[in-house]
């Protein structure tokens, strides 16, 4: 809204550069998030405690004890990422627009099953949160597929002229991605800061992919795509990273809230649905490595489960909670998996020149 004002009404030319509007986003969702933040927690605390508090199922019995820890903290990301979007990000982007529809459609979703899981103790079935999934995903990946600016070309790290055209095939692709990644960030959500942290590692260097895609001599220079509109998505993740950051705030050691399905479910999705429009698909895997080995650790803890008849390949999964029950104090765990999650974003970072 502003560069529609300030840019384009008043001829304010500071405003038509997307580093400017990108920091000053990030300031804004972050200033929100912190006079918001107290006010949020008082809600959903009362509310909480008002239906007898909850905690996940398949936690460790040390997690009785946040059993009243406000859940569904992800309401104060989801609304500060808006505000400062819609004031800071050029309101006639069509990548902007669906990343919004992304976050607030998988924000409800899994705001519905927190809701639900404090109400009933009980969430939305694995099959109804799935289908709705898959039907968002959709959404989004049909639409990005008309796009007329937009191609079905999927380009991989590290080499510089293999890429395969999947044309129709592309949308299954983009599903799987999206709700991959909606799911992988959600099963990470399991410890105080643990998973908002390698959030941020992946929204910063999704961040800095939206810009260089968006630039066309930098893309040209470093032998990746050049997708014309996807440098205003910088401005959109960085409203993400404040606001990230201000969630942090009160999320780190002891948490005063957790982020619950609301926040998990739709930061991962928006990950997914920015690697896809930069052209990073498989980098995602690279930045978010420690969603991918929460989601293996769960995978093969059933498969092992099943295979020797109830043995545990794991003392508990997502494998977060294998570390707690060895006796790793929980801040020790989500401060080594923060230090995990930077050599990651510098390895995902480093595909830009390693072609």
């Amino acid at each position: 809204m502003l560069y529609h004002l300030l840019y384009e009404l008043f001829d304010i030319n500071l405003f038509k550069y997307i580093t400017f509007r990108g920091f000053y986003a990030l300031i804004t969702s972050f200033g929100i998030s912190l006079i918001l933040g107290p006010y949020i927690i008082r809600r959903l605390k009362v509310f909480q405690y008002k239906e007898g508090g909850y905690i996940r199922e398949y936690t460790p019995d040390t997690h009785i004890a946040k059993k009243h820890t406000p859940t569904m903290g992800g309401i104060l990301i989801i609304l500060s990422v808006i505000v400062s979007s819609l004031l800071w990000c050029r309101l006639d982007n069509f990548f902007v627009w669906l990343v919004i529809f992304v976050l607030v459609s998988f924000a409800f979703l899994g705001g519905l099953d927190d809701y639900k899981k404090i109400t009933k103790k009980k969430g939305l079935s694995t099959k109804t949160k799935f289908v709705w999934q898959f039907i968002i995903a959709l959404v989004a990946s049909v639409s990005l597929y008309l796009y007329p600016k937009y191609d079905t070309v999927l380009y991989f790290p590290f080499l510089k002229d293999v890429y395969i055209d999947l044309g129709l095939f592309y949308i299954p692709f983009m599903i799987f991605i999206i709700v991959g990644a909606s799911n992988a960030v959600n099963l990470t959500d399991g410890l105080d800061g643990l998973a908002i942290g390698p959030s941020l590692m992946s929204i910063a260097a999704f961040a800095f992919f939206a810009y260089v895609a968006g630039h066309s001599k930098i893309a040209s220079y470093l032998h990746l795509p050049h997708i014309s509109g996807s440098g205003e998505l910088t401005v959109f993740m960085m409203a993400l990273l404040g606001a990230g950051l201000g969630f942090l705030w009160f999320n780190s050691f002891p948490a005063e809230m957790f982020m619950g399905d609301a926040g998990a479910l739709s930061i991962g999705a928006v990950l997914g649905t920015v690697s896809i429009i930069t052209k990073q698909e498989f980098v995602l895997a690279i930045v978010g490595g420690v969603f991918v080995a929460e989601t293996l650790s769960v995978i093969a803890q059933v498969a092992y489960f099943k295979a020797t008849g109830g043995k545990r390949l794991f003392k508990r999964a997502p494998i977060h909670h294998h570390f707690e029950l060895l006796g790793i104090p929980e801040p020790k765990i989500v401060v080594r998996v923060w230090i995990i999650s930077i050599i990651l974003a510098i390895i995902a970072l480093s595909t830009l020149k390693i072609r």
